[in-house]
C-alpha cells in the first residue's frame, strides 16, 4: 500500500524544513528504517528514515526547497501501484506535526493510501545520487550545485574534513582564474576601450535562505522590538585572569583553558549571587531558574547557534572547557541534539577573537539577559598616580527591563568584574 512521506518535526523550534539532499532517487528500493533524505532544520542537518518498505515512486520537492511540517514530500509504494490519488493530496491532521526522538534522527512520517490499484511506471527524476557519502555543509552543497563544481573533487577544510563555504569559494575562484587567463594576456597587448556609458545598477543573484538564517530572522524580530532592552558597559582589568589561565594550562597543556571558559564560569558564579538576572519574563509571572544554564554563541557557516552548558555554576573549569570544545565542534558540524541548544537561562557572546573592542548583543527570548564580550588588549591606566599598562576588556550586559532593573544589572556586573579581576574568589 502506497504511503505519503511528510516533512517531520525534528527539533522543538522547527516550523519548516529544507530538503538538503535526497539519499534515494525515484525508482530506488527503500527498506524500513533506511535513511531517505537529509533535512536542514533551524539548527542542524538530520537524516530522515523511512517507516515502510517499497519503492520511492515520487519525489514531490527538490533539493534546496522548503516545506512546512506535515507537507507531503515523497511517495513510497509498490512498483506498479497507482499513486495518482496521493499526488497533491494533503495529509490528515494526525500527521501534520510528527515528533522526533531527541537521541537520533527522526524517521520520515508517512500516510497510508486509502485505495490501491495498478498504474504507470515511475517518472524519471533528475536527482543525483552520490557514489559515496560526503561530509558537506548545506550551504556549500548548494553553492557547488549552482557553480557546477563536483564536490568529490574538493578537500574539506572544516572539522572532520567537512566541505564548507570557503572550500567551494576557493574552487570557484580557481575556475575563474583558469578561464580568464587567456583573456588577460590579450588585454595586455591591446588598448583598453573607454567605457561607452556610465555604470548602471549592480547585478545581483538571490540564494534561498537556510532554515537557520530564517529562524534567526524570526527570533530577532520577536526580540529587539517586543523586548525592552537596556545596556550596561564596564571595563575589566584582565591581567590576573590571563595569568590564571597561563598557570592552569602550564600544569596540564591538554586542558587548553581559554579566557572564554573562565568568563563562562564567572558568569555562572555571578548569576548564583544575583538570581534576579538568571530569570525570564513569562506572560503573568517572572520565572527564576535554580541553575545557570549558559548559552555559548558559536558562529557557523550559515549563522549562529548557541549550545548550552548546563548547571555551569557547579562545574569546574576543566569540565566547562571540555564541554564547550565538544559542543562547539558538533555545532559547526550541525550535529547537536535539540536539547543541547535550547533552554539556556543566560547567554555569552564573545567577539573578542575577531578584534571587536565593544558591541551590544540582542537578547535571545525568553532569556532575561546576554553578555557581549569584546577583545582583550593592552591599555595605559593610572594606578597609584602612575601610568601603567594593563590588559583590559570591555563587556556589555543587555537586559530585559521587564525582569531586570538598572541597579540589578549594575550589581551583577560589579560582581562579575570583581571575580574576573580576582579569579581566586572562585576557590574561596
Amino acid at each position: 500500500m502506497a504511503t505519503q512521506v511528510v516533512m517531520p518535526k525534528l527539533s522543538p523550534t522547527m516550523e519548516e524544513g529544507q530538503l538538503s539532499r535526497w539519499l534515494k532517487k525515484e525508482g530506488d528500493t527503500v527498506a524500513m528504517g533506511e535513511p531517505l533524505a537529509e533535512i536542514d532544520t533551524d539548527k542542524a542537518t538530520m537524516e530522515m528514515q523511512a517507516l515502510s518498505a517499497g519503492v520511492l515512486r515520487k519525489i514531490l520537492i527538490k533539493e534546496g526547497e522548503t516545506a512546512p511540517l506535515g507537507q507531503p514530500i515523497a511517495i513510497i509504494g509498490q512498483p506498479d501501484e497507482d499513486i495518482s490519488s496521493l499526488v497533491g493530496q494533503q495529509p490528515s491532521p494526525t500527521t501534520t506535526t510528527p515528533s522526533a526522538a531527541p537521541q537520533k534522527a527522526a524517521p520520515a512520517q508517512q500516510q497510508p493510501q486509502t485505495g490501491g490499484g495498478n498504474g504507470g511506471k515511475p517518472s524519471p527524476q533528475s536527482v543525483s545520487q552520490p557514489a559515496s557519502r560526503l561530509v558537506v555543509s548545506p550551504l556549500a552543497a548548494r553553492m557547488a550545485a549552482e557553480a557546477g563544481i563536483d564536490l568529490r573533487s574538493l578537500n574539506g577544510t572544516g572539522p572532520g574534513g567537512r566541505i564548507v563555504k570557503r572550500d567551494v569559494e576557493s574552487a570557484i575562484s580557481q575556475t575563474k582564474t583558469t578561464e580568464t587567463a587567456p583573456a588577460r594576456h590579450l588585454r595586455a597587448v591591446e588598448p583598453s576601450p573607454l567605457p561607452a556609458s556610465p555604470f548602471g545598477a549592480s547585478s545581483y543573484h538571490d540564494q534561498p535562505a537556510s532554515e537557520m538564517r530564517r529562524t534567526i530572522a524570526r527570533r530577532l524580530v520577536t526580540s529587539l522590538g517586543p523586548v525592552p532592552h537596556f545596556f550596561l558597559t564596564t571595563e575589566i582589568e584582565m591581567d590576573r585572569a590571563a595569568e590564571t589561565r597561563r598557570s592552569i594550562n602550564s600544569l596540564d597543556p591538554e586542558l587548553q583553558i581559554t579566557i572564554n571558559d573562565i568568563i563562562i564560569k564567572i558568569a555562572a558564579s555571578s548569576l548564583s549571587q544575583h538570581p534576579q538576572v538568571n530569570a525570564s519574563y513569562q506572560d503573568k509571572t517572572v520565572r527564576y531558574y535554580d541553575h545557570a544554564d549558559i548559552g555559548v554563541a558559536v558562529a557557523v557557516d550559515e549563522g549562529l547557534i548557541t549550545p548550552v552548558v548546563r548547571s555551569a555554576e557547579q562545574k569546574s573549569l576543566r569540565q566547562i572547557a571540555s564541554e564547550v570544545r565538544d559542543l562547539a565542534e558538533r555545532a559547526r558540524n550541525r550535529g547537536l541534539k535539540p536539547e543541547e541548544y535550547t533552554g539556556a537561562t543566560f547567554s555569552v557572546s564573545n567577539l573578542g577573537m575577531f578584534g571587536i573592542d565593544e558591541f551590544t548583543a540582542i537578547i535571545n527570548p525568553p532569556e532575561g539577559a546576554i553578555l557581549a564580550v569584546g577583545a582583550m588588549s593592552p591599555k595605559p591606566v593610572v594606578r597609584d598616580n602612575q601610568v601603567v599598562v594593563r590588559q583590559t576588556m570591555r563587556v556589555t550586559l543587555s537586559c530585559d527591563h521587564r525582569v531586570i532593573d538598572g541597579a540589578t544589572g549594575a550589581k551583577f556586573l560589579q560582581t562579575f568584574k570583581k571575580y574576573l579581576e580576582n579569579p581566586l574568589y572562585l576557590i574561596v
